[in-house]
């Protein structure tokens, strides 16, 4: 085996989304491959991309079609943090738009964990051990 890595599938929002990561976590845009005129997509969204935030490789899209269905909390970004600020600061970020699942607390398996749905859907678990 190669490799596993998360896959996010946005609707034209791929090139913010990216963007938005790397703003909160640092990291980079490895690689985005675009669509062309003529393509399945729209000409200049994102085909296929993959960005790298803290130790993870993340591989991204703008679906071409439309889909009955988005992101679930089911399946979530999951971080450890190192520090009560550096909790705070990603959670605050990450809450900008997005809703709330379970509030910056203590819940007796974490010192501080909050769970969130961001702006673009993507659910986040961050962890303080």
């Amino acid at each position: 085996m190669k490799s596993i890595r998360p896959f996010l599938m946005f609707e034209g929002k791929a090139d913010e989304a990216m963007s938005f990561y790397i703003s909160v976590f640092g990291g980079k845009i490895d690689d985005v491959t675009r669509y062309g005129a003529g393509e399945a997509g729209a000409e200049g969204s994102v085909m296929r991309a993959s960005f790298t935030i803290g130790n993870q490789t993340v591989l991204c899209i703008d679906s071409p079609a439309k889909h009955a269905f988005t992101f679930t909390p089911s399946f979530s970004m999951f971080v450890d943090c190192d520090s009560p600020a550096e909790i705070e600061t990603f959670y605050g970020k990450l809450l900008e738009g997005g809703s709330a699942l379970m509030p910056l607390g203590e819940y007796g398996f974490s010192r501080r964990f909050g769970w969130l749905n961001d702006r673009f859907g993507v659910s986040w678990q961050l962890n303080l051990p």
